[in-house]
């Protein structure tokens, strides 16, 4: 099963990050992505951009685009990870080895479902 790793930072934390900061942390979290790939568990994984980038799109029709993420809060997402695993502790395992190179990050782990209309989801 595939499950999606979310990576929670309070807001301007990596941006006030130096240059030699945020290599010394990619370094560490590429040690964890080259044990994954190794494994062969690692799937897309990416860093979004800050939430002062950020757009939301909401209401019906056509919606509304307002600035900033959907919610105010002091976490934001910074990016995520799908990793292919047997079983939600291994997927936590994982979580607690990106967190070990990160120790400042949240992450929040969640199965991955192939969405189809009509199908019942496997529980």
């Amino acid at each position: 099963m595939q499950y999606a790793i979310l990576a929670y930072h309070a807001g301007g934390l990596v941006e006030s990050w130096t240059p030699e900061e945020d290599a010394a942390l990619m370094k560490d979290l590429l040690a964890v992505h080259d044990g994954l790939i190794e494994a062969g568990c690692m799937g897309p994984a990416a860093r979004l951009s800050g939430t002062d980038r950020a757009v939301t799109l909401r209401g019906p029709g056509a919606g509304v685009v307002t600035d900033g993420p959907f919610a105010e809060t002091k976490e934001h997402l910074l990016g995520f990870y799908v990793v292919d695993c047997q079983t939600q502790d291994e997927a936590i395992a994982i979580a607690r080895d990106l967190r070990d190179a990160n120790p400042s990050a949240v992450y929040e782990i969640r199965p991955v479902m192939l969405y189809i209309p009509g199908v019942d989801l496997p529980r």
